[in-house]
């Protein structure tokens, strides 16, 4: 699941979070570590410009900074950036940061990249938003260097060289952190096909997700890539109660007891998810919590038959 609080967007905050800080954030992350929740998430933008701020708010919290925090106050649930912008940032910059939040964490890392869509972002750091695609690609690709058992990695690209630098500390993680690719272009289908260790949806309905793990596995088979890859879909929001009931007016919330809920979650499976990311209604920290224990408690023991 994503953590609240560090990112504030219209989309998919509630209203609470606005005056939560650390502690309810701290408090979330301890109850998915406590109830075996496979990871939590952290999402990235540096700054975004006026014209979008009503939708997408200002309040991103940095995701290393954030992933490291919650590293200190956890000791099982897996560390998600999901999903850095990585073409914003030098790879050597970013490799040195989450190698950093892996050894801190014990080797807990999981880093979601994805190629952004703010273009004023992209000039205010100095990078070409119209090549955006093409630098992620090879960020990737030196990511999975620099991440590497080599002690002093070397990567020679079309943006980036380098070479005799040595990189540490390097991550727990052997032969490396997995990187999960975002998006649902053609391009980061590609991107995450051929270069990944993981496809993360963002956000694609459940009619359109089938083509998107079919496309996913022609291309790794056209390729001939093998081994393990992650496939991860998001949920609709969900609210853990009685058969079809939910306090939160409006549509597109899959609410319902732990039979319904499962047996409706079950099709994601279905359709080739390896994982599903939730997300749940509520009104406040401690509703949250009481919704993450009643889905943990009840829901989950059914995904699996």
């Amino acid at each position: 699941m994503q953590l609240p609080v560090q990112s504030l967007s219209t989309l998919y905050a509630e209203p609470w979070e606005v005056t939560a800080g650390p502690a309810e954030l701290r408090e979330v992350a301890r109850a998915a570590d406590r109830l075996g929740f496979a990871y939590v998430a952290t999402c990235d933008h540096v700054a975004v410009p006026a014209r979008l701020a009503a939708a997408m708010g200002t309040v991103w919290y940095d995701p290393v900074a954030t992933l490291a925090h919650v590293a200190a106050v956890t000791e099982r649930v897996l560390l998600l950036s999901h999903v850095a912008v990585a073409a914003l940032r030098h790879p050597l910059v970013t490799a040195k940061q989450y190698a950093t939040v892996d050894r801190l964490s014990g080797g807990r890392l999981v880093l979601g990249v994805g190629a952004g869509h703010v273009r004023e972002e992209f000039e205010a750091l100095g990078v070409d938003f119209r090549r955006r695609g093409e630098i992620l690609d090879e960020t990737v690709d030196a990511l999975t260097a620099a991440l590497g058992p080599e002690e002093f990695p070397e990567f020679r690209g079309r943006f980036f060289r380098f070479a005799g630098l040595g990189l540490a500390p390097r991550p727990v993680r052997v032969p490396r952190p997995p990187v999960w690719v975002g998006g649902s272009s053609p391009a980061a289908l590609r991107r995450a096909a051929l270069r990944g260790d993981g496809w993360l949806s963002q956000g694609d309905p459940r009619e359109r997700l089938p083509d998107r793990v079919a496309e996913l596995r022609r291309l790794r088979e056209e390729a001939g890539r093998t081994g393990p890859f992650a496939i991860g879909a998001i949920t609709e929001p969900l609210y853990v109660g009685r058969s079809g009931r939910s306090p939160f007016s409006g549509g597109g919330v899959l609410a319902g007891g732990p039979e319904e809920l499962a047996e409706s979650l079950r099709a994601y499976r279905a359709m080739g998810a390896d994982q599903i990311q939730v997300r749940f209604r509520c009104r406040g920290v401690a509703e949250l919590v009481g919704q993450m224990e009643a889905f943990a408690g009840a829901v989950a023991p059914l995904l699996n038959g």
